[in-house]
C-alpha cells in the first residue's frame, strides 16, 4: 500500500474523532467571542466553558493517529505532556464553570472540589515529569469527575434543590443535557461488560450535548443580567431625577450677596446634599451635608436630610439648633452610616454670620480687605454616631469683599497619579489666585482644576458639592446655580 493510501486509510478511520475535536474547538471560539462582545461578570462562565471545551477538543485532536504520525520525534514528548495535562486539568475547568452557576452550600462544595482537583492535577503532572507515569493518579481524577457529575445531575434534576443552588430559575435545558450526558456515559461504560460494541464518538456526542446545555444556560444568565442592568439603569435615572428635584431649583436672591452652587454626583445618584434656608430677603442659611459611602443607600439618607432641614425652619438663625434638629432625625435612621454637615447663617441686616458643623471640612473665608484666608472650624460629632454632641457656634462680622466657601470632601480628597490629594492648601491657593473672578467663574474653574488634578483615565472619585458666597460692596443680588 502506498503512503498516500495509508494516509487516506488513517483519515477515514479517524474522521469522526477529527470532526469531534474541531467541533469542541469551535465551541471554544464561540464561547470566547460572546464573552468578549458582552464583557460582564456573568461572561466568566462562558470563558471557563470555552477553556473546558478547548481542552477537550485539543485532547481529541492530539490523540489522532494522523497527528501522531505527522509529528517529529522532538515534539512527541510535548504532545504526551499536553495530553497528561489536559487529562487532569479538564475537571478543573469544569469545576470553575459550575462555580459560576451554583449558590450557597453547593457553591462551597464545588470550591472544595476545585481545591482537590487542582491538588490531584499538580501531583499527577509533577509525577509524569519526574517518572513518566501517566496514569498514577487517574483513579482519583476519575473519582472526582464522578462526584462532581453526580452532585450536579442530582441538583438540577430535583426542582427544590435547583431553585436553591443554581443562579437561574429555569433549568430544563441544563437538566436534559445533563441526563443525556449521564445516560451516554453509563452506556459507554456498561456496554463492554455486556459484550456490546460502542463507537468512541458516543462519549464526544454526550459531552457536546452537555456543553451546549451549559452554554445555553450561560447565555440565559447573561441575558437575565442585562435585563436587570437595564431595569436598574431606568430606576437609577428616575432616582437621579427625584434627587435633583429635592435640591434647590435656583439660588436665593439676598440683598448684598452673590451666591452660586455646584453639585456634581460621582454616579447616577449621590450622597451629598445642600439646601438654602431662606428667612427673608436679608437672612439666609446654607446647609451642606455629605453621607458616607456612595450610590443608592447614601442617596436615600441624603433625601432624609431634606425633610430634616425643613423641620429646622423655625430655628434657622441658630446653627447649633439646626444641626441638633437635623441630627435628631438622622441618628434614628442612618443605620451605621455617618453624615457630616455644615451650616452657615448670614444676617445681612446686622451684617453678621454664624457657623457650626458636624464633623465637616472647615468653612473657608477669603477676606479681601486684609487679604487673609481663614479656615473656620467649629465641629461637633457627625450624625450617626449615636452619641450626644454639642455643636459650638462661631460668630463673626461680615465685611464687604468677604468670600465664603462651603464644600464636601469630594473637593479636597481626589488624588493624582501618585496618590497625592488635591487638599485644602491647593484649594486655598486657587481661591487666592482667582480673587478677582466672580463666584460663578470660580464655580466653573474649581471642578475643572479638580478634574485636571486626577489622572485622565480615572473617573470622578467622589461626589462634589460646593457653595460660594460673596459679600458685595454695594447692595445687589446675584443668582447662579450649576448642576
Amino acid at each position: 500500500m502506498t503512503s498516500e493510501a495509508q494516509l487516506a486509510s488513517l483519515l477515514r478511520g479517524e474522521i469522526a474523532n477529527m470532526l469531534a475535536g474541531g467541533f469542541f474547538l469551535f465551541i471554544c471560539f464561540i464561547a470566547f467571542s460572546i464573552a468578549v462582545i458582552r464583557p460582564q461578570k456573568s461572561a466568566r462562565l462562558l470563558v471557563w466553558l470555552g477553556i473546558w471545551s478547548g481542552m477537550y477538543g485539543a485532547q481529541e485532536l492530539l490523540k489522532l493517529r494522523p497527528v501522531v504520525e505527522s509529528l517529529p520525534v522532538s515534539l512527541q514528548a510535548a504532545r504526551e505532556t499536553l495530553l497528561v495535562s489536559f487529562n487532569y486539568l479538564i475537571i478543573v475547568a469544569g469545576a470553575f464553570v459550575f462555580l459560576e452557576m451554583t449558590l450557597g452550600t453547593l457553591h462551597r462544595l464545588v470550591q472544595l472540589h476545585l481545591v482537590a482537583d487542582v491538588a490531584v492535577a499538580i501531583a499527577a503532572i509533577s509525577l509524569f515529569v519526574v517518572s513518566g507515569s501517566q496514569n498514577s493518579l487517574l483513579v482519583y481524577n476519575q473519582l472526582l469527575v464522578v462526584i462532581l457529575l453526580v452532585a450536579i445531575v442530582l441538583t438540577v434534576s430535583i426542582p427544590s434543590l435547583s431553585r436553591r443552588f443554581f443562579v437561574v430559575t429555569r433549568h430544563r435545558v441544563l437538566t436534559i443535557g445533563s441526563l443525556i450526558f449521564t445516560g451516554l456515559a453509563l452506556w459507554v461504560n456498561v456496554a463492554p461488560l455486556l459484550h456490546i460494541s460502542v463507537a468512541n464518538i458516543c462519549n464526544s456526542v454526550g459531552f457536546a450535548i452537555f456543553l451546549l446545555s451549559i452554554g445555553y444556560t450561560g447565555v440565559e444568565i447573561m441575558v437575565a443580567d442585562e435585563r436587570r442592568l437595564l431595569l436598574l439603569d431606568d430606576e437609577l435615572a428616575i432616582a437621579r431625577q427625584l434627587q435633583f428635584s429635592i435640591l434647590p431649583e435656583r439660588t436665593p436672591e439676598i440683598a448684598g450677596l452673590e451666591i452660586t452652587a455646584v453639585y456634581k454626583p460621582m454616579s447616577a445618584v449621590a450622597g451629598d446634599f445642600y439646601e438654602f434656608l431662606v428667612a427673608d430677603e436679608r437672612h439666609v442659611g446654607f446647609l451642606v451635608a455629605d453621607v458616607s459611602g456612595h450610590g443608592v443607600p447614601a442617596a436615600l439618607i441624603a433625601s432624609m436630610i431634606k425633610v430634616a432641614g425643613q423641620a429646622a425652619n423655625g430655628c434657622t438663625s441658630d446653627p447649633a439648633q439646626v444641626l441638633r434638629s437635623v441630627g435628631s432625625i438622622l441618628n434614628k435612621n442612618v443605620r451605621g452610616q455617618l453624615v457630616s454637615a455644615a451650616y452657615l447663617w448670614i444676617d445681612m441686616a446686622a451684617r453678621t454670620a454664624a457657623y457650626s458643623a458636624a464633623g465637616h471640612p472647615p468653612l473657608m473665608r477669603w477676606r479681601r480687605s486684609d487679604r487673609t484666608f481663614t479656615r473656620i472650624e467649629s465641629n461637633g460629632l457627625p450624625f450617626g454616631m449615636n452619641a450626644v454632641s454639642e455643636y459650638p457656634v462661631c460668630n463673626f462680622p461680615l465685611v464687604a469683599g468677604d468670600r465664603f466657601l462651603l464644600y464636601t470632601d469630594g473637593v479636597t480628597e481626589p488624588e493624582n497619579q501618585v496618590g497625592q490629594q488635591f487638599g485644602e492648601s491647593r484649594l486655598e491657593q486657587l481661591i487666592r489666585e482667582n480673587q478677582s473672578r466672580s463666584v460663578s467663574e470660580i464655580s466653573e474653574l474649581l471642578p475643572a482644576e479638580i478634574r485636571k488634578w486626577q489622572p485622565s483615565n480615572v473617573a470622578q472619585q467622589d461626589d462634589i458639592t460646593l457653595i460660594l458666597v460673596d459679600v458685595l460692596e454695594s447692595v445687589k443680588s446675584g443668582s447662579h446655580v450649576l448642576h
